[in-house]
């Protein structure tokens, strides 16, 4: 056998990952999730990753349910974690009717290739108790990292 005493070809190899969808339901409200990798927005030689996520949120119940506020941890790759609390969703506290739904995309920036969302929503009932709403927990995986379930 000859042994070839070219070079081998060292190729950067950039693969978008498939979105996937998580989802988490509680009281009847199911939240579903899927983030995208942002490509044209990210800028990984400057240590700049930027990831989109869809929010469908839909009111599985009997009764329509305002949500009022929102809690999301962020934690990258290497364990730092920020926490972001604020009113409603994209500038909107909307009630959703039974049977309905409501849609919004927002993103998240991060100083590393990989991290983890998770978060909670804070909604009331028809009666006004305030009630926690889970997010699931959703991976945020760049082309520049292996991914894994985290």
């Amino acid at each position: 056998m000859a042994k070839s005493t070219e070079p081998l070809a060292k190729k950067k190899v950039q693969k978008i990952a498939e979105p996937h969808a998580y989802e988490a339901v509680t009281r009847s409200i199911r939240i579903r999730v899927e983030p995208r990798y942002m490509e044209d927005q990210s800028s990984p030689e400057d240590g700049h990753f930027v990831w989109s996520y869809a929010v469908e949120i839909s009111n599985d119940g009997k009764e329509p349910v305002q949500l009022k506020t929102r809690t999301w941890r962020i934690t990258d790759a290497l364990g730092r974690t920020e926490e972001v609390r604020g009113p409603g969703v994209v500038g909107q506290t909307p009630v959703i009717p039974p049977g309905e739904q409501f849609n919004y995309t927002s993103g998240c920036p991060l100083k590393t290739p990989q991290g983890i969302m998770v978060g909670s929503y804070q909604m009331t009932d028809a009666g006004g108790t305030m009630f926690d709403v889970a997010i699931p927990a959703f991976s945020l995986d760049s082309p520049y990292t292996q991914r894994s379930m985290n």
